[in-house]
């Protein structure tokens, strides 16, 4: 079974395109005008071992918020379409990750309840010139738009390149971990019959 799906949005502010294979290989093609969301994407696709393409021209101009908030929205309907109706998936993940001085550790639940904590030495950072404090709306923007429970607790880091590297790889692997499909599961893993 190929789970994958493709999305489009249009606003005023940005255009996307983004296409997501969950059985992949870590193959990625990433372009979106932040070169920073790129390497971070890059990361989440080749530790999640998910094939991912994003394509995407944004303000930028004005400033790096409304790409980056927009990518994470479609990336989480990507994953909302190629779930499906989610029978035999494992629903929960959990990946710590270590990069350097920091230690980062993502923790997800697939289960039509969206909802983010998100906890960071980190919030008024830069890289370059990318605000660390987007890190955290991207997150936001996946989960509501995923349906995806998602927790991104850093217990410490002081450098913000290092630290905002290990929440995606971590969350790459807490997503493929969840997404997986374990053959024990009939139906959804959710005692209700019914996620959400």
């Amino acid at each position: 079974m190929t789970r994958e799906s493709s999305v489009e949005r249009t606003t005023k502010e940005t255009g996307i395109k983004l296409s997501l294979r969950l059985e992949g290989e870590g193959s990625s093609r990433i372009d979106t005008g932040v070169p920073f969301l790129d390497h971070m994407l890059t990361l989440f696709s080749r530790h999640g071992l998910f094939d991912l393409t994003v394509l995407a021209k944004g303000d930028v101009e004005v400033d790096y918020h409304h790409t980056v908030e927009d990518v994470g929205i479609c990336l989480g309907e990507a994953f909302r379409r190629a779930l499906g109706d989610m029978t035999g998936i494992s629903r929960y993940g959990h990946a710590v990750v270590p990069m350097i001085e920091a230690l980062a550790a993502v923790t997800v639940d697939i289960s039509a309840r969206p909802h983010l904590v998100f906890r960071s030495p980190l919030t008024s950072e830069k890289v370059g010139n990318f605000d660390v404090e987007l890190v955290e709306e991207f997150f936001r923007a996946f989960a509501q738009s995923s349906g995806v429970c998602v927790h991104v607790n850093v217990e410490y880091g002081s450098n913000a390149h290092h630290t905002v590297e290990a929440v995606f790889k971590a969350f790459g692997r807490a997503m493929s971990a969840a997404a997986g499909i374990d053959p024990r599961v009939k139906g959804v893993l959710t005692t209700k019959g019914v996620m959400g």
